[in-house]
């Protein structure tokens, strides 16, 4: 007979990632594949991406649906449409083939990777932005509003704001910086105006393609852009805000000390980012403690799939000391 296993699924807007792990927290199995971002691919589109991720991690470690003794699925988007996170709740079922399971928005993932399911704050700034975290018996959200109003310091909002400085650079508004060539260069442009057809034509980025921009822009930044740094500058004041609100929502005492991670593409950008949300922290709170991931958002979703079916990992893989063979990014 099978030991059990535990499987966690990080959904996202650019991907999502299944991890499949034993009950002492061994990677049984990982897979990669394309988003379960249902307002682009609707309800069958993520059905379809569950059903394949978890037949191949279930392949990879030579189990059955039978054995999973839990799963969680962070999906995108659920908890913000009351019709469509009941479709959402619904879709593992089809797929698993039982009940036992648990769905939520995917920032969970991020919160339950960063801190190994611990008390604090995780920031995810990968297509869009969140903020999660938990304390004692309370849990909170804050950000993550959509691409259209919200998602202040995403990855996708890091592109807008690059987009929108190449612009106002090619007709005159700004000086010329290294942004402009770059994404001259990036999109193989001998006329600047041809780049809308690549944001708004027929063959145009999806959502994910336009956040992964953010790597043009930071390397404008990289190269000395200061229109490029600036964005970078105001990307790490809106994660601080989104977690000093949180701080404030969860009740962190006076002198309490508010631990605080991150995950999400946008983080790749390393410390053009990272310096910028570290200061801003310092200046809304001493309290906060800005810590590395400890593990990847979809290992964390298997974590969490093992708290929730009663089988918490010891104390020694929780707190990082075992360490899954799991790149952070």
């Amino acid at each position: 007979m099978n030991l059990p296993a535990y499987l966690g699924v990080d959904g996202g807007g650019t991907k999502t990632r299944f991890a499949l792990i034993d009950g002492a927290g061994h990677l049984l199995g990982e897979a990669q594949l394309g988003t379960t971002y249902h307002p682009h691919v609707g309800m069958d589109g993520v059905r379809a991406v569950l059903a394949e991720g978890v037949a191949e991690v279930l392949g990879t470690a030579g189990l059955t649906l039978a054995d999973i003794a839990y799963a969680f699925f962070g999906l995108p988007a659920y908890g913000e449409d009351s019709r469509a996170t009941a479709q959402l709740q619904a879709c593992p079922a089809a797929v698993l083939g039982h009940h036992r399971y648990a769905c939520d928005n995917d920032m969970v993932c991020g919160w339950a990777g960063s801190l190994a399911c611990a008390d604090g704050i995780n920031i995810v700034a990968g297509t869009g932005s969140i903020g999660y975290g938990r304390r004692r018996s309370m849990a909170a959200r804050a950000g993550g509003w959509g691409e259209a109003f919200s998602d202040e310091g995403s990855a996708y909002w890091i592109a807008m704001r690059g987009l929108n400085a190449y612009s106002r650079m090619s007709d005159g508004r700004l000086p010329k910086g290294p942004l402009h060539a770059i994404f001259n260069a990036h999109f193989q442009l001998d006329n600047d105006l041809d780049i809308c057809a690549h944001v708004y034509g027929g063959t145009g980025y999806a959502r994910g393609e336009l956040a992964q921009l953010s790597c043009q822009v930071a390397a404008a930044a990289l190269a000395g852009d200061v229109v490029a740094a600036d964005i970078f500058r105001d990307a790490g004041r809106e994660l601080a805000c989104i977690c000093d609100t949180l701080r404030l929502a969860l009740r962190f005492e006076p002198g309490e000390p508010v631990p605080v991670s991150y995950s999400g593409g946008a983080f790749n950008a390393g410390e053009l980012l990272l310096a910028h949300l570290r200061e801003a922290l310092s200046a809304a709170s001493p309290h906060f403690d800005l810590r590395p991931p400890l593990h990847v958002p979809h290992y964390g979703a298997a974590l969490y799939a093992a708290r929730l079916g009663s089988h918490p990992l010891h104390e020694q893989h929780a707190s990082g000391g075992f360490q899954p063979p799991l790149p952070h990014g």
